[in-house]
C-alpha cells in the first residue's frame, strides 16, 4: 500500500510540473490559505497541521488530532471581501479519522452597469465563491499516515456559474531522524470549470451583411473551460523543548502549483504551557513580484475541563502594495 501511494504522488507531481502555467486557472480563491494560526505561520503548515484547519493543509493530519474538533476563521479581505472558513473532524479511533468543510467567498453587493448606462443601471448584482470537502484520513503505521479529501467547487456571479469537482491528497511522516515531521500534498486535481448561465444569451444577427432578415435570433456565448489551481507542497518541520513548558516550532514549506511560479512558505511558533501562542512567518520567499510576505500572530488556549478546550487565534499578514488582511479564527476541541 505505501509503494502504491508513493507511485501515486509521484506520477501527480509529474503532472503538476508538466501543467505549469501562470495565471491561467478558475477558481483561484482554492489557493488563498485558511486559519489565523497557519497565516500567522507564513503558511508553512503542511506538516504541523493538527487543528481542524488541517482539513485544507494536509488531509493525513486529520487521523494524527486523535480527538473531534471544530473551527471557525473569517477573513477580511481587500475590498470589502469576506472570505469564511469552518470545519470539524470526528475521531473513529481504529477506523481512522473524517471531516467536513466549507468555504464561502463573498464578493457582496455591486452595481450593474453597461456601455450605454456606464453610471449604472440601478440593479445590483452579487459574486460568490463556495467549496464543500469531505475527508477521510488514516494512520497506516504508527509513523505514516494518508489522508484523502473530496470536494465540490462552485463559483456564481449573477445569473451565471461555473461548478467543479476536485480531490487533495495527502501523506505524513513522523520520522526519527532528529525527530523531523515530513508531509507532501497535492491540492486540486480535478476538473476543469465552464462558465454557463442567462447571462451568455444574446440576441445575434446571424449575417449583418443581408437586409431584411430576423437581426433578433437568441443565442448563446460560449466561454473556455480553465483548470483549476493545481498545488503540490512538500514539507520539513522540527519541535524544539526548552523544559516541560516551552516548545518552539519550525518548519518550512515548498510550494508549487500550475498557475504561478514556485516559492517557499517559512514560519514558527513558540508555545508556553500549551495555552498561549506567539507566531511568525514569511509567505511566498523567492516568487517575483508577490505583494505577501511577512506574517505574526498570537493564539489563546483555555482548558474548560479535561478533554474540552476552547482556542482563540489572530493574525496579521502584510500584502505591500494591498496594505495587509487580518484573520480571526475560534476552535473547540473535545
Amino acid at each position: 500500500m505505501k509503494k502504491n501511494i508513493f507511485l501515486l504522488c509521484i506520477i501527480s507531481i509529474t503532472f503538476s510540473f508538466a501543467q505549469t502555467k501562470v495565471a491561467s486557472t478558475a477558481a483561484p480563491f482554492l489557493t488563498i490559505g485558511y486559519g489565523p494560526r497557519a497565516i500567522a505561520m507564513g503558511g508553512s503548515f503542511v506538516t504541523n497541521a493538527d487543528d481542524p484547519t488541517t482539513l485544507y493543509w494536509n488531509p493525513a493530519g486529520v487521523s494524527r488530532m486523535g480527538k473531534n474538533a471544530a473551527s471557525f476563521a473569517y477573513t477580511k479581505w481587500f475590498a470589502d471581501i469576506s472570505y469564511n472558513w469552518a470545519g470539524i473532524i470526528v475521531n473513529m479511533n481504529q477506523f481512522g479519522s473524517v471531516g467536513l468543510s466549507f468555504i464561502y467567498l463573498d464578493y457582496g453587493k455591486m452595481e450593474v452597469t453597461t456601455i450605454e448606462e456606464q453610471d449604472g443601471t440601478g440593479e445590483m448584482f452579487t459574486a460568490k465563491d463556495i467549496a464543500l470537502g469531505l475527508t477521510y484520513a488514516y494512520n497506516l503505521t504508527d509513523r505514516f499516515s494518508f489522508g484523502v479529501n473530496a470536494k465540490y467547487i462552485n463559483q456564481q456571479i449573477w445569473h451565471s456559474s461555473a461548478s467543479g469537482f476536485a480531490v487533495d491528497f495527502g501523506t505524513l511522516y513522523l520520522s526519527d531522524i532528529y525527530g523531523l515531521r515530513i508531509a507532501a500534498t497535492i491540492s486540486n486535481f480535478g476538473t476543469d470549470m465552464q462558465m454557463n448561465g442567462k447571462d451568455m444569451y444574446v440576441l445575434h444577427d446571424v449575417d449583418g451583411s443581408i437586409l431584411g432578415n430576423n437581426d433578433q435570433i437568441l443565442a448563446s456565448l460560449r466561454t473556455d473551460a480553465y483548470p483549476i489551481p493545481l498545488t503540490f507542497r512538500v514539507g520539513v518541520s522540527k519541535e524544539f523543548m526548552f523544559g516541560e513548558q516551552n516548545r518552539i516550532t519550525i518548519g518550512a514549506d515548498a510550494v508549487h502549483p500550475n498557475d504561478n511560479a514556485e516559492s517557499v512558505n517559512i514560519g514558527g511558533e513558540y508555545s508556553f504551557n500549551n495555552n498561549i501562542f506567539i507566531r511568525g512567518g514569511y509567505k511566498s520567499a523567492f516568487l517575483t513580484n508577490s505583494q505577501e510576505g511577512f506574517c505574526m500572530g498570537f493564539g489563546l488556549r483555555y482548558d474548560l475541563s479535561p478533554g474540552l478546550a476552547i482556542a482563540l487565534d489572530y493574525a496579521y499578514q502584510d500584502f505591500g502594495k494591498l496594505k495587509y488582511t487580518q484573520h480571526f479564527g475560534i476552535g473547540i476541541m473535545f
